[in-house]
């Protein structure tokens, strides 16, 4: 993070004995009232419901960035952040602390070249599946593995990744102001889920209309409905043929096809049973169908680093030490 100052917050003392350095936080206080701030939805507990938007805020909290996080969601929840706008590549906020003049706030994240979004916009239209869900304003949870499939993970997998600036004094990386900004970006991530493909470079619009486009051209009878072999023999596609969809789509993508994603997973290649000997067994998968994707493994003791030591009245860095012992010892048994 940039800003007029690399100085320390208030409370903590100037690096290498700058008196004068500390003096410049003598008039800090409380951040001033906000009417009209967008406040989080969350008045308590996680902030975030969705899986994208908790995934997004397991990877940010996985980086141990202690307790600044927690008073980012105090100022995330009184109102503090007073505009965010999401771009591809960047997200720009404001955020009123305690100085008159809100401190401006921008995130940045590389967006993804443009052959790599073709890439995965045809791995997407290979499957009914993930157009489907799109289309309904629907992120499936399968959707990070095509990116990861592409050499191109959704989320950010290290703090590196993020060029992170405030025009706050303060020199820690988040400071409150990005913690709060990252938790107002989580929930507009609740409320649009293209947000964060928007982030990555591609908007809603766009990326639908692709599908689109591609879904058509992979059944339009006129040319492409079928693949065709070099004796000019189309062949089968669809489903009397017991092939997954992404057979489809194979004419549009030009390459191997896709990984089978959701129920087609387990489903392609069965043979089709006539309808008369399935009645007793209709709305029953044929075989069982697989589990969700995995969610982000974290250690055991990430809450203590996000919560701080505990006052000394209670035990302070010492029962701090002994419940990380405790929390390990639990997860292995």
């Amino acid at each position: 993070m940039t800003g007029p100052d690399r100085t320390p917050p208030p409370g903590d003392p100037a690096p290498d004995g700058d008196a004068g350095a500390a003096g410049r936080f003598a008039d800090f206080g409380p951040p001033r009232r906000v009417d009209g701030g967008l406040k989080a939805r969350s008045t308590r507990g996680a902030i975030g419901v969705s899986w994208w938007s908790r995934r997004f805020l397991e990877v940010l909290e996985s980086f141990a960035l202690g307790t600044r996080l927690t008073r980012g969601r105090s100022y995330a929840r009184r109102g503090q952040v007073l505009r965010l706008d999401v771009t591809p590549g960047r997200v720009e906020a404001t955020v009123q602390g305690s100085r008159a003049e809100p401190y401006r706030v921008g995130i940045e994240l590389p967006v993804f070249p443009a052959a790599l979004w073709e890439r995965v916009e045809r791995d997407l239209a290979a499957q009914a599946f993930f157009s489907a869900r799109l289309l309904a304003g629907d992120l499936p949870a399968e959707l990070e593995e095509v990116f990861a499939d592409a050499g191109a993970p959704l989320f950010p997998s290290g703090v590196a990744e993020l060029t992170q600036r405030c025009s706050c004094p303060d020199f820690a990386v988040p400071c409150k102001h990005l913690a709060a900004t990252f938790y107002l970006l989580a929930e507009a991530f609740d409320a649009d889920p293209f947000q964060l493909l928007r982030w990555r470079g591609r908007g809603r619009a766009e990326l639908l209309d692709r599908l689109r486009a591609l879904r058509a051209g992979a059944t339009d009878p006129a040319g492409s409905a079928g693949a065709t072999d070099p004796a000019g023999t189309p062949e089968p596609s669809g489903p009397d043929t017991g092939a997954p969809d992404a057979a489809v789509a194979g004419p549009i993508l030009g390459t191997q096809p896709v990984r089978a994603a959701g129920a087609a997973r387990v489903l392609a290649g069965l043979p089709a049973i006539p309808l008369d000997e399935a009645v007793d067994r209709f709305w029953l998968p044929p075989v069982p169908l697989p589990d969700r994707p995995p969610t982000l493994a974290t250690g055991p003791e990430l809450l203590l680093r996000q919560l701080g030591a505990p006052a000394p009245a209670i035990g302070g860095p010492g029962l701090l030490e002994r419940l990380r012992r405790a929390y390990r010892t639990f997860g292995r048994s």
